[in-house]
C-alpha cells in the first residue's frame, strides 16, 4: 500500500523544486525582511520583538559563509521548500495513498504559489511551513503506527517551530524549548503582543481584512488546484479509513476561526496545506480510478502545468523589473525586492550635502530602510542607520554627542516624530523601475536638531514602533 519505489519519485520532485528556486534566487534583490534578518543576525539573542532566533541565526550563518550573496542567503529556503514537498508525499503515504496519490500530492505542493514564494525568500514563514509539514507528518505516523516515541519527536519539532514563530500550539517539550524566547519577551514587556496588534490593524505589507481570509486560501496553492486540498479536507472528515486523523481536519477549522477572529494574515494557516494536499492526493487518485482515466488525467495534468506557470510568474523573478505590475496585486513581496540600491544611493546623496566633521546620523521609519542602508552603505558611501522599528530599537540610539543636522528617512507629512525640529524634505525617493512598493515616494528629511535640546538617549523611547 505504501510503495517504497515512490520515495525516489518524491525526492526527484523535491530536487526539481530546489534546482528551480536556486536558479532564480539571485533575481531582483533583497526583500526588506531579509535585510532585517541579516542585521538581526549580527545581534544574535534568544528572542526579538517580532520573532524567535531561528531565522536571524540562519541569516548569520549564510552571510558568514558568503557575505552579500543572495544565492547563499536563500539556499536554506530552497532546501526547506524542497523538503516540504517531499514530506507532503510521505504524509500522503501515511494516510494510505497509493504511489500515484503520493506523487499527485507532492506535485500539487511543488507548484503551489505559497511554497514557491516562501522558498524564494529567506523568511520566518519558510521555516514555519517546513516545521508544520514535518509536525503533521510525525503526528500522522504516530497515530498510524501507535509508536509513542514519535510524540516526543513531535514535541521537539513543535518546540523548534515556536522558536521561529509563535503560531503553533503548546506541548510540554515545546514549552521547554521555547522558554528562552518566552523569558526574553517577559523581560521586555511582551513586544510580540504589540506586533500582533499592529498586524491585526493592517500595519503590515501582507495584512488583509478579515473577510479576505477564506477567499485568500483559494489562491495560496492555486485556484485550479484548490479542489485538491478541499477534497483532502472533506476526506479527513468523511473517509472511514481516516477516522483516526479526523482531529487534524478540525484543527484546520479551529485555526481558521481563530485567525479570522484575531485578524491574522491569510497565510498563517498555510502550514496545514501539506497535510490537506496529502489527504487530497489520495482523493484525486481515487477519482482518477473511477473511470474516464485519460480525460481526467489530462485535466489534472493541465491544472498542474497551468499552476506551475502561474505560480512561477507570481512567486519568482521571471518578469523584467519594470514589468512586474501585473503580479504585485497577488504578491506584494515581489515589489519589496526591487530598488533598494537606488534607495540607498538617494540617502547617500542627501548625506553628502549635510556631511561635516562628525558622522551623519540617519534615522529610518522602518527596519527595511535601515537594513538596506546597512547592507549597501560601504558600496555606496552611505552612513549606517538607526531605527525605532521592532528589533532595531533594541539595538540602541546614536551616541548622545552626535547632533544635527541629521537625516530622517520616511515619515510622511504629519507623521514626523515630535522629537525632531527644523525639518525640511530634501528629496523624495522614486523607484527607478516604476514599482509602486512601500518605499516609492518616501520623503528624505534633513532635520537641524532634536527638539528642546534633548539628546538621543532621552528621545529614543519615544521613537519605538512595533508592528
Amino acid at each position: 500500500m505504501r510503495a517504497l519505489s515512490s520515495h525516489r519519485v518524491l525526492l526527484g520532485i523535491g530536487a526539481a523544486v530546489f534546482v528551480v528556486l536556486v536558479a532564480f534566487s539571485s533575481g531582483y534583490g533583497y526583500h526588506r525582511d531579509e535585510l532585517y534578518f541579516i542585521e538581526a543576525g549580527k545581534y544574535l539573542t534568544v528572542g526579538y520583538a517580532d520573532q524567535g532566533p531561528v531565522t536571524p541565526f540562519i541569516a548569520r550563518v549564510m552571510t558568514e559563509i558568503a557575505p552579500d550573496s543572495l544565492v547563499m542567503l536563500r539556499l536554506p529556503s530552497a532546501a526547506m521548500a524542497a523538503l516540504t514537498v517531499v514530506l507532503t508525499g510521505l504524509t500522503a503515504a501515511e494516510l494510505g495513498a497509493r504511489k500515484r496519490g503520493q506523487v499527485i500530492a507532492a506535485l500539487c505542493c511543488a507548484v503551489a504559489v505559497f511554497v514557491l514564494t516562501v522558498g524564494h525568500l529567506l523568511s520566518t514563514t519558510t521555516f514555519d511551513l517546513l516545521a508544520w509539514a514535518a509536525l503533521t507528518y510525525v503526528i500522522v505516523r504516530a497515530v498510524r503506527t501507535g509508536d509513542d516515541q514519535l510524540w516526543l519527536v513531535a514535541g521537539i519539532v513543535l518546540g523548534l517551530a515556536l522558536l521561529n514563530k509563535p503560531l503553533a500550539a503548546f506541548l510540554a517539550v515545546a514549552l521547554l524549548l521555547w522558554a528562552p524566547w518566552l523569558l526574553w519577551q517577559d523581560r521586555h514587556d511582551w513586544p510580540q503582543l504589540d506586533v500582533a496588534e499592529s498586524i491585526q490593524g493592517g500595519g503590515s505589507t501582507s495584512s488583509e481584512p478579515r473577510w479576505a481570509f477564506l477567499p485568500f486560501q483559494f489562491l495560496l496553492v492555486s485556484p485550479v488546484l484548490a479542489p485538491v486540498w478541499i477534497a483532502g479536507l472533506v476526506r479527513l472528515f468523511r473517509a472511514e479509513s481516516l477516522r483516526p486523523f479526523r482531529f487534524l481536519g478540525w484543527m484546520w477549522v479551529v485555526l481558521a476561526a481563530i485567525f479570522i477572529a484575531t485578524g491574522g494574515k491569510p497565510y498563517y494557516i498555510a502550514g496545514l496545506f501539506p497535510l490537506l494536499l496529502a489527504a487530497g492526493g489520495g482523493a484525486v487518485d481515487d477519482w482518477l480510478a473511477r473511470g474516464a482515466g485519460r480525460l481526467r488525467m489530462g485535466v489534472l495534468g493541465a491544472a498542474i502545468a497551468l499552476s506551475a506557470v502561474i505560480s512561477a510568474l507570481i512567486a519568482l523573478p521571471v518578469l523584467p523589473r519594470d514589468s512586474t505590475e501585473p503580479v504585485l496585486a497577488a504578491n506584494e513581496d515581489i515589489g519589496e525586492t526591487i530598488g533598494w540600491p537606488s534607495f540607498v544611493q538617494t540617502v547617500a546623496r542627501v548625506s553628502e550635502r549635510v556631511a561635516g566633521s562628525d558622522p551623519v546620523v540617519v534615522i529610518t521609519e522602518n527596519y527595511g530602510q535601515a537594513g538596506a542602508i546597512d547592507r549597501y552603505r560601504r558600496e555606496i558611501g552611505a552612513p549606517d542607520a538607526r531605527s525605532g522599528h521592532n528589533g532595531y530599537w533594541y539595538w540602541g540610539p546614536p551616541p548622545d554627542f552626535l547632533g544635527g543636522p541629521f537625516i530622517v528617512v520616511g515619515f510622511g507629512e504629519g507623521r514626523l516624530p515630535q522629537a525632531f525640529a527644523g525639518c525640511v524634505v530634501e528629496e523624495w525617493f522614486r523607484n527607478p523601475y516604476g514599482v509602486e512598493n512601500d518605499e516609492d515616494g518616501t520623503p528624505i528629511w534633513i532635520c537641524n536638531e532634536l527638539r528642546d535640546g534633548a539628546v538621543w538617549s532621552q528621545v529614543w523611547p519615544s521613537l519605538q514602533r512595533l508592528g
